[in-house]
């Protein structure tokens, strides 16, 4: 049977219905996007001109930033504008264009935080074997990695969406286009598809968390060895890493594992992880890192200094 697809754009039902709250959450969610902006950039500037970015864990934090910056940037001005608009429609080709893109970046972010894991397993576990295993060729290798995992699984998903049919109603219980809401419009059984989902999210989201978690056990597990003063300096960087994959990871799982169809807090959770878990990751990683801010330092003294002159 052939796809019937009538709908040729959808309307979002946003996060809450009522109009005054959704003015002061206008405010709050532009007060974020802006704090995230300007947190990555600070980050991005600070590690590209010093040398830091010579350093592995700087490098992945690096792209880590970037990947906040693009990532946000693909919900939070449309969900700003929809705050204030009137009517909230998006077309069937961008909703599917924000799907691809969402689902492409948070999956290289994911996998930018496994490398970022395992630079800090390798510098803890194997300190001797550290230059050789991490050097600048298995950073790059490793970021590519995290961009054809992520193209492969927003690709997956799409293609997928992509052969359902939406014959109406055409309303997003949601504030993005997301694979999750989407299902709830398909006008035909999505158990199948449903579990499709749950294994091309869900389980692949659970299994990497699992890994990072077993991987931050052993780091753990090993500075037992160190002297007290490597200890702290170790806790202190991995500390930071484990609060921005939990920070990340929990509310993903707990979007992506339960069904298409079941009931749950999704639009309200999904806040987590692309707004707020991108605006506090700066912060983790400068307030927590005396290293980054003292390039930070270096780096906006020399840049007041060359405007001076």
């Amino acid at each position: 049977m052939e796809n019937q697809n009538n709908v040729t754009e959808f309307v979002f039902m946003g996060l809450w219905g009522n109009k005054q709250m959704e003015l002061l959450f206008f405010f709050w969610f532009l007060l974020c996007y802006l704090a995230v902006l300007m947190g990555n950039v600070i980050i991005l500037l600070t590690i590209t001109c010093s040398h830091l970015i010579e350093q592995p864990m700087y490098y992945f934090l690096c792209h880590l930033s970037l990947m906040d910056l693009c990532y946000t940037s693909t919900v939070v001005p449309r969900l700003i504008r929809d705050l204030g608009a009137a009517r909230r429609n998006i077309s069937y080709n961008n909703c599917m264009t924000q799907l691809f893109a969402a689902h492409l970046l948070a999956g290289v972010e994911i996998f930018i935080l496994v490398s970022m894991a395992f630079d800090r397993y390798v510098a803890i576990v194997k300190p001797l074997h550290y230059t050789v295993l991490m050097n600048r060729q298995r950073c790059n290798m490793l970021i590519f990695t995290a961009w054809a995992v992520g193209f492969w699984h927003s690709i997956a998903l799409l293609l997928m969406v992509l052969n359902l049919p939406f014959c109406g109603p055409n309303q997003i219980d949601h504030y993005i286009c997301d694979v999750k809401p989407l299902l709830k419009l398909v006008c035909r059984d999505i158990r199948v598809v449903s579990i499709l989902v749950i294994a091309n999210s869900g389980m692949v989201v659970v299994v990497i968390f699992l890994v990072l978690v077993v991987s931050y056990i052993l780091i753990l597990y090993n500075l037992r060895t160190r002297s007290s003063a490597g200890r702290r300096k170790a806790l202190s960087t991995c500390s930071s890493h484990v609060m921005v994959v939990v920070l990340f990871f929990v509310p993903c799982i707990y979007t992506y594992v339960l069904p298409a169809g079941s009931e749950n807090k999704d639009k309200e959770i999904s806040v987590f992880y692309t707004v707020i878990a991108p605006m506090l990751n700066p912060l983790i990683y400068t307030l927590r890192n005396t290293e980054m801010k003292t390039a930070m330092q270096k780096v906006w003294s020399k840049m007041a200094h060359s405007e001076c002159k």
